[in-house]
């Protein structure tokens, strides 16, 4: 039942997909749309996302902006693409007339008022470009030689407390990384 989706959405704090598609939203595969995230719901149809996209908590994507309203009697409109392989860090948000090309990362808390170049990481307001992609890949990979490595045991829902204690233990000073 499409009304009972929708009331499990709003309790859940997340995004009714489906009535966003129903209203010209496009969004391709793999699409991960965390907890608060939300996608201009007034305007939706100008926006497109495309492949293997992760939108992290409190993700918010814009294609308007009202700040002129009172002043001018309209409100500022703008497409918004997202392409493909794309993260977006918890709370980034997206202004109106923004592309975010393919295979980038938009670290967490940042504004994205003007397009990104793809095989970026990105942080900040405004989110300026301080790694390439592939050399971001490389720095993770060689800190991951150096730090600990958790399985699927100690996730939610399968960690046990002595689990918990172990993690919290060793990533006492530094970060790990877990499947």
């Amino acid at each position: 039942m499409e009304w009972l989706d929708v009331i499990k959405a709003k309790l859940r704090g997340s995004i009714n997909l489906h009535q966003l598609r129903k209203d010209g939203l496009i969004v391709g595969n793999n699409f991960n749309a965390q907890q608060g995230t939300i996608i201009d719901p007034g305007h939706c149809w100008l926006i497109e996302i495309g492949d293997n996209v992760t939108c992290a908590p409190g993700v918010l994507i814009l294609a308007h902006d009202a700040s002129m309203k009172k002043s001018l009697g309209y409100t500022k409109i703008g497409r918004v693409f997202i392409g493909n392989n794309v993260f977006l860090g918890a709370g980034t948000i997206v202004l109106p007339g923004v592309k975010i090309d393919d295979n980038t990362i938009v670290g967490a808390g940042s504004v994205v008022p003007y397009s990104l170049s793809g095989g970026g990481v990105y942080v900040g307001n405004p989110a300026r470009k301080v790694y390439g992609y592939s050399e971001w890949v490389e720095k993770e990979k060689n800190m991951m030689r150096e730090s600990p490595i958790f399985d699927e045991s100690y996730k939610l829902g399968n960690i046990s407390n002595q689990k918990k204690d172990t993690m919290k233990k060793l990533l006492l000073s530094k970060h790990g990384y877990i499947v």
